[in-house]
Parts: structure tokens; C-alpha cells; sequence
């Protein structure tokens, strides 16, 4: 008898993966007790988080940056003040009315516990794990997020599309949890799409869903044929922009049912040359995905917390290709209506040459894992000791950062 696994392994199915790679991002889902949702971005390629949100009150900022600080000075708009010390990028611009309602805000000055190496794939694996530099017996492959599912009580699959691509690390293991990826090309025949509709006929996730996968693969198509020469934001006709909304559409719609926990990627933000240019098409992306979590969220959107972290921050210095390098201090960006936004938190070390880490990094002054673990503990009542010991094993979390409401 015909069925979805054996369909989908004899179907021709082609997919891609690479740590930073624009073109590929997957999706994870899972249901949880309770009315609170959580959505965690992996912003692959260590976004720059000096950039992110300035530091315009700290002289060495302008000091350190002359270039890049006065390409976002004589940008559309002009960096977006915050405060009296702190100016989010133009590319943010979007984003704004979320700051004024409450329902934006950043950490900066945080990390992983990963130093030195920078290399976008192990830092990666450290920030989805969520464990330090020593990973403990059979954690290597296993996800934070799927550990925290393991301690919570009632938790129960959430069923999505999946066409081959390996699933994020930060969901995988013990606790069930699927993943979609619509960035996969389906190379399908009409008899082969006749066959789809007839098995998937019924069920109206799978339907829908595999109709999704099949409409995105046919844009990607179309996209590099008429954009194939192209580069950066508008190579593929603009479908390299669109990916990330793409997902977030599909998360939201599946969060506004049985799934309260989301996971998606939003690549493309390895900035050595060029990073005016790129960090604005990154956050446009950015700021268009979380729009699109909002609005397709709803009225549910007040219980919704979102995180964008990245594996590693940049250096504080610019290189010489209007650039920066891989560094270690970063930032995250949240959102929500139950975050606490409208502020930076976290401890800002400053950027004298004494308080750099090695003497070119911004010092990181806290743990991401901290946030992440203080986020859980807010929405789903997770204690303390469990979340230290099995979620993030070896984290002190420390007092309560006041991330949400």
C-alpha cells in the first residue's frame, strides 16, 4: 500500500545544505500544553550585533567603525534612536512601531559559551545544543528545544511537511518533532503531482502543505530564470528576500492551531566585505518575518515570544572590505507581545581597548542560553534547576533578567 514515507523516498526530490547558505532553511514544529508560543530564529552566519543596535553613545564605536558608521549615518533614514546611547540599524525601519508598542527589544553584549575558533559550523551546533564548549555523553546531536519538550509534561507531536532536508539540531532528538523545508526543489512530473494529490487527497496539513512546497519550488524555479545573473538581495528575483517570509507565514499558520514551538533559519549574515549592503538586505528580511509572524498570528500574537539569535558576533574593528570579521560578543533580537520590549537589556561592557575580549571582540557579559532558559521557565513554568541541569546543562542562569511580562 501507498504511503507518504514511501512517496516521498521514491519521489525525486532534491535538497541542499550548507551552514550559511541563503537558499535552504527548514522549519520545525511541535505542540505544547497551554497557550503560550515560542519561536526561536537561528540567524546563521553571525550577524553582526554592533550593527544590529549601535552603541552611539560610546565613543569607541565611531572610533572602531568610521566606515561602516558613517555609511549607516548617510543611509535612507539614518540609524533609528533608541535612546541618548543606542540606535538600532535603518533596516529596522519597519520594525519601529513594535519598539513604541512594547513588543521589540534587543540583548546585547551576549554569547554562547563557544571562544576563539569561530567557525560557523561548530558555533552553530553549540548554540542549538545548548550546552557548553564540553558536550556531555549524547548530547552532541541533540537540540535544547527538543530537551525542554523531553521535561514538559503533555507535550504530543506536531505533524509537518518534510521533503529532504536534514531537520535543525536545536529540535532533534527524543521527542518527536517533524520539519518542513521549502526551500527543497521538487523536480515532479505531472503524473507525479496527479499521484500527490490523490495521496494527500484527505488530509488537509499534508495537502496544504505538500501544495505549498510545490508553488515555492516553482518560484524558485522562476526566479532563477529570470534572475540568474543577479547578486545579493535581488539574485533569484527577489526569492532569496521572500524565503525567510515564506516560513514565517507557514509557522504562524500552523502556531494559530495545535503548535505552540517554532524554529526556522534566517541565513545570509557572513558580513567580511560589503556589510552596509548586506546587513540592510538581511534585516529588511528580518523585519519582514517577524511582521508576518505577527499578522498571521493575531490574536494570539500578545502570548508570542520570539527569539533571533546567532551563533557568534562580529569583531570591532571593520576590516578593510568595508566588512567585519568573525568575533565573539553579539546580540539578539526579541519580539512578542509577551517579551518586555522597548529597551536593551543586558550589561554593556563598553568598547575601550581594555574591556574588548582578546583585545578585538565585544566582551560578552552574559549567556544566551541564559536568556533562552529565563524565556522557557516564563512561558511554560519550567523550574529553574530542571532548565540548568537537563535543558541547558551546566548554565547558571542566574537572577531573572525581566525578558517578559
Amino acid at each position: 500500500m501507498l504511503n507518504r514515507r514511501l512517496f516521498l523516498q521514491g519521489s525525486a526530490l532534491i535538497g541542499c545544505s550548507a551552514a550559511a547558505h541563503p537558499l535552504l532553511s527548514t522549519a520545525t514544529f511541535a505542540a505544547a500544553p497551554g497557550e503560550n508560543r515560542l519561536v526561536v530564529i537561528i540567524l546563521r552566519g553571525a550577524m553582526d550585533g554592533l550593527d544590529l543596535v549601535q552603541p552611539r553613545g560610546d565613543a569607541g564605536f565611531a572610533r572602531y567603525r568610521p566606515g561602516l558608521a558613517a555609511l549607516a549615518a548617510g543611509a535612507e533614514g539614518g540609524p533609528l534612536p533608541l535612546d541618548g546611547f543606542w540606535a538600532a540599524h535603518p533596516g529596522l525601519a519597519k520594525l519601529m512601531p513594535l519598539w513604541g508598542a512594547g513588543e521589540l527589544g534587543f540583548v546585547h553584549a551576549t554569547s554562547t559559551p563557544y571562544r576563539d575558533k569561530r567557525s560557523h559550523f561548530d558555533g552553530q551546533d553549540l548554540l542549538e545544543a545548548g550546552t557548553g564548549m564540553d558536550l556531555p555523553a549524547g548530547m552532541a546531536r541533540e537540540g535544547w528545544l527538543n530537551r525542554m519538550l523531553q521535561a514538559m509534561p503533555g507535550v504530543q507531536s506536531q505533524t509537518a511537511f518534510s521533503v529532504g532536508a536534514e531537520e535543525m539540531l536545536i529540535l532533534s532528538g527524543k521527542a518527536p518533532a517533524a520539519n518542513w523545508a521549502p526551500a527543497s526543489r521538487l523536480d515532479l512530473s505531472a503524473q507525479a503531482r496527479l499521484l500527490l494529490d490523490h495521496v494527500y487527497h484527505d488530509d488537509p496539513l499534508f495537502r496544504d502543505a505538500a501544495a505549498e512546497a510545490v508553488e515555492l519550488s516553482e518560484d524558485m524555479v522562476a526566479g532563477e530564470q529570470m534572475g540568474g545573473e543577479k547578486t545579493g538581495g535581488e539574485k533569484m528575483g527577489g526569492d532569496v528576500n521572500r524565503q525567510p517570509v515564506k516560513l514565517a507565514e507557514f509557522a504562524a499558520a500552523r502556531l494559530r492551531e495545535e503548535t505552540r514551538i517554532a524554529s526556522f533559519s534566517v541565513s545570509g549574515w557572513d558580513t567580511h566585505r560589503a556589510q552596509a549592503g548586506v546587513m540592510t538586505a538581511g534585516l529588511r528580511r528580518l523585519s519582514d518575518s517577524v511582521l508576518a509572524l505577527k499578522d498571521g498570528l493575531g490574536p494570539v500574537w500578545g502570548q508570542t515570544t520570539v527569539l533571533a539569535m546567532t551563533e557568534f558576533g562580529r569583531t570591532v574593528r571593520e576590516n578593510g572590505s568595508g566588512g567585519t570579521d568573525h568575533g565573539t560578543g553579539g546580540a539578539m533580537l526579541v519580539a512578542g507581545g509577551a517579551v518586555r520590549g522597548g529597551r536593551v537589556h543586558g550589561r554593556w561592557p563598553g568598547l575601550a581597548e581594555a574591556e574588548l575580549y582578546a583585545g578585538r571582540d565585544l566582551m560578552p557579559t552574559s549567556d544566551v542560553r541564559a536568556w533562552a532558559g529565563w524565556a522557557i521557565r516564563g512561558l511554560y513554568g519550567l523550574d529553574t534547576g530542571l532548565i540548568e541541569g537537563r535543558v541547558f546543562p551546566g548554565l547558571d542562569m542566574g537572577g531573572d533578567p525581566g525578558l517578559l511580562l
